[in-house]
């Protein structure tokens, strides 16, 4: 089997923050989020990752990039392209957005041969997550009618800022923690002393319990997802064009969540007890920049993450 392959979305841009947010610095080092990533990968196994970026932002990544993380790992760049989509279709008139996280892991599916696993670029997931995604994909393939998956789960308590409300895949899992459902809550924050979500901008809102599972977009698999993905998108796209041609999103979690409920997947529940940190938005930097730093101290990371 190949060695599994870190496969980085990073071609969105961040509406919230207002840029470009996967390389924006959160050191005095000019290293990004990912830079966090890429090491904690490489010291948990991982040596090649493929970066979907947009091609314009190509010398961007590079300049970060090539000359750091890519001394240490095989680095190639994967590129999501709004006209990459199926023959017989068109994008529509004005349509900018991209066509969402399933469609952006297919842009590397020329470069991804083995059992992968696929993370947001400007999040900073902590080096458990890593660890037990390749020891999970190194060690397991599809079994006999069923495809095998997995995800990293994340305590909900560790996942928010403080600074507004955040989107998180709400989790419920099997008794022997397997993903039994996901369903995307868009407004999860912290709200009068607990952790609730509103789907009524404010009006009403539904308590999250500490301890909750959610997901944070760390997905494991084998090479099955892009086939089914790729046979999955001419649907995808005429329901799309039909109901919402300018925001319609082929996502990532539903396609996994459709195969889990047809009986054709599982996903295995990894857990990570780790810290998420990321800048939502613009106030959030200052913390996580700070946050990053007191790791460091600690000696969890070098000073310099790629001396």
């Amino acid at each position: 089997m190949n060695k599994p392959t870190l496969v980085i979305m990073a071609a969105g841009m961040g509406s919230r923050f207002g840029g470009l947010k996967q390389i924006e610095p959160v050191s005095g080092k000019d290293e990004i989020i990912l830079d966090f990533s890429l090491f904690d990968a490489h010291r948990a196994g991982f040596d090649r990752a493929v970066i979907i970026i947009k091609r314009e932002n190509e010398e961007d990544f590079r300049r970060l990039i090539d000359h750091k993380a890519g001394k240490h790992m095989e680095i190639e760049y994967a590129y999501q392209d709004i006209n990459d989509i199926p023959e017989g279709f068109e994008v529509p008139e004005g349509r900018t957005k991209p066509w969402g996280t399933a469609h952006a892991v297919l842009a590397a599916r020329h470069l991804v041969k083995g059992n992968f696993c696929v993370i947001n670029s400007d999040d900073y997931y902590g080096p458990e997550a890593f660890k037990v995604m390749y020891d999970f994909l190194a060690e397991n393939s599809d079994e006999e009618g069923k495809y095998n998956y997995s995800m990293v789960g994340y305590e909900v308590q560790n996942t928010l800022t403080e600074n507004g409300h955040v989107s998180r895949g709400v989790c419920q899992e099997t008794e022997d923690g397997y993903l039994a459902d996901i369903v995307e809550r868009t407004k999860i924050m912290h709200h009068e002393g607990a952790i609730a979500y509103t789907e009524d901008d404010g009006e009403t809102w539904t308590e999250v319990p500490e301890g909750t599972t959610v997901s944070m977009n760390f997905w494991g698999f084998t090479p099955s997802i892009l086939r089914e993905m790729e046979a999955g998108l001419p649907a995808f796209l005429t329901e799309a064009l039909a109901n919402n041609p300018q925001k319609g999103e082929y996502l990532l979690p539903k396609c996994v969540d459709e195969l889990i409920k047809a009986g054709r997947a599982q996903a295995k529940v990894l857990k990570s007890h780790d810290r998420w940190y990321g800048v939502t938005y613009k106030e959030d930097k200052e913390s996580v920049v700070a946050a990053l730093q007191a790791l460091k101290d600690k000696g969890l990371y070098p000073q310099t993450l790629w001396d």
